[in-house]
């Protein structure tokens, strides 16, 4: 019904020009044609063209009688933008990818003409992680990232793309492409990332719309790991949930808390059957007011050189301190440190603990967290006497990068050794980092007990008091130990 499997095999050029999968079956492959059924969309999309940049788009990618009317939408909103490079993430639909497949470099065809394909801006990328690839099989039968093209090439002028496909692998692989945008497009307001998706599929009308709004509603909170588990559980469903994440994500990165759902609908509203409908929506994110939008999470990875140039920073913080009563500066050249993300430092000697503290509130930069929380656990934990210089040679660092904590209601939702655990009651409250329960074998219950007898100061079963707050965080977590390990 929703033309989502008539596609032909394609081919693509020695100088990598990718040509048609779906022309003439999702879009009209008449060039004059398929330009006045866009002009009819954009005219009849009633939403005013925003003055304000537009940095990233969720639109859908059916077939143009079904959901074109709800792109117009978001290519109308965006339309005064005048963006260089524009990012187009779909999900694979055909192609199993271990990663990320980028293509890297040449043009995408479609009736309107070429499409560049931004060779810098994908290079860097490509450079970014090693589950970043050009695996041009991915892209032979995928429609995802080409029904978005002609859209683009007829609301914006001189501009290049990035297309980039994605499988359901892993959630840190959301992150790593979130990080490795935000680095890539710097202090630039030219780029647009466009995330390509349909909603619910193939539901009735009203099943479809509940369970879309649940999904509309976890994209307005930014709850990137939300669509992630939820779709993997099918309790939300979008067939474009990992770049739906990293869009989320990278939104989180570049502090866009203003998000509009400027138009919902689904393809029963076209074909007036409702027994098995396709959901879609155009959804824009814009910078707004640190208030506008509560932060669900963060994004806390990072790869094997910044976890140890941090964990570098550490040591080189320690022995400036204690040896020479120097505080160093703290890196400023990588993006990635920039991110205001909260951390534990935690100091092991012989295998003992030998100071841990860290700073939840994620409100100066990673860089600056860890070099201020590792003065602090060699100096200022309770504990324990204060960090000597002839002993720093025996001690084990490891950091702990927090992501943003969540507030719940059900304990049932804690996983001892994935979540961190806040307890808050008046002015008392604790905190243990996820490692702590794997570390003493904890279930739930001994995990709570536990924080809120000898953390918090509070009764032993005070979690059960429903005038007790519970957060839960998750944290990578690494140590020096694990990188002296041949």
């Amino acid at each position: 019904m929703l033309l989502l499997s008539l596609t032909s095999a394609v081919a693509f050029s020695e100088d990598l020009i990718k040509t048609l999968n779906v022309s003439g079956k999702f879009y009209s492959a008449n060039p004059g044609a398929l330009s006045k059924d866009i002009d009819t969309f954009l005219n009849s999309a009633q939403v005013e063209p925003s003055a304000q940049k537009i940095p990233i788009l969720i639109v859908p990618h059916a077939g143009y009688f079904y959901s074109g009317e709800v792109a117009a939408y978001g290519y109308k909103a965006a339309s005064l933008g005048g963006y260089k490079t524009i990012v187009v993430i779909g999900p694979s639909h055909f192609y199993n990818i271990d990663g990320v497949s980028i293509w890297r470099e040449g043009a995408f065809e479609t009736p309107l003409g070429r499409v560049e394909v931004d060779r810098d801006f994908t290079a860097k990328l490509l450079d970014a992680n090693e589950r970043f690839r050009f695996e041009p099989k991915a892209f032979d039968k995928e429609h995802s990232v080409e029904v978005q093209l002609p859209f683009l090439q007829k609301t914006f002028k001189d501009f290049k793309i990035v297309p980039i496909l994605m499988s359901a692998q892993r959630f840190e692989d959301c992150q790593a492409l979130a990080v490795a945008l935000h680095k890539a497009s710097g202090g630039r307001d030219d780029v647009l990332i466009v995330v390509s998706t349909d909603m619910s599929h193939y539901y009735d009308s009203q099943t479809a719309e509940r369970m879309d709004q649940g999904t509309l509603e976890s994209i307005v909170s930014l709850g990137a790991r939300d669509i992630w588990d939820s779709n993997l559980k099918r309790t939300k469903e979008m067939c474009g949930f990992p770049g739906v994440a990293t869009g989320l994500l990278y939104a989180q990165l570049k502090d866009l808390r203003n998000v509009k759902v400027l138009k919902y609908a689904h393809s029963g509203h076209v074909t007036g059957d409702l027994s098995g409908v396709v959901g879609y929506a155009a959804i824009s994110f814009q910078e707004g007011d640190k208030e506008d939008r509560p932060m669900s999470e963060e994004v806390s990875t990072l790869n094997p050189q910044q976890k140890k140039e941090l964990l570098r920073l550490a040591r080189e913080t320690i022995l400036a301190y204690i040896g020479e009563g120097k505080t160093i500066d703290f890196p400023k050249n990588d993006p990635r440190f920039l991110i205001k993300e909260g951390a534990f430092v935690t100091l092991h000697e012989k295998g003992e603990l030998r100071g841990c503290i860290g700073h939840i509130v994620a409100d100066v930069p990673l860089s600056q967290t860890v070099r201020d929380m590792a003065i602090a656990s060699a100096t200022q934990d309770y504990r324990f006497p204060k960090v000597t210089k002839e002993e720093i040679a025996g001690i084990d660092i490891e950091i702990s990068v927090l992501t943003k904590p969540r507030r719940i209601t059900d304990v049932q939702e804690i996983v001892p050794g994935v979540h961190g655990v806040i307890i808050s009651q008046g002015h008392r409250h604790g905190v243990f980092l996820p490692q702590v329960a794997t570390e003493y074998g904890w279930s739930r219950e001994e995990l709570l007990t536990n924080l809120c007898a000898h953390k918090a100061g509070l009764p032993p079963d005070a979690w059960k008091d429903p005038k007790t707050t519970v957060e839960i965080f998750t944290a990578n977590v690494f140590s020096e130990k694990e990188f002296s390990q041949p």
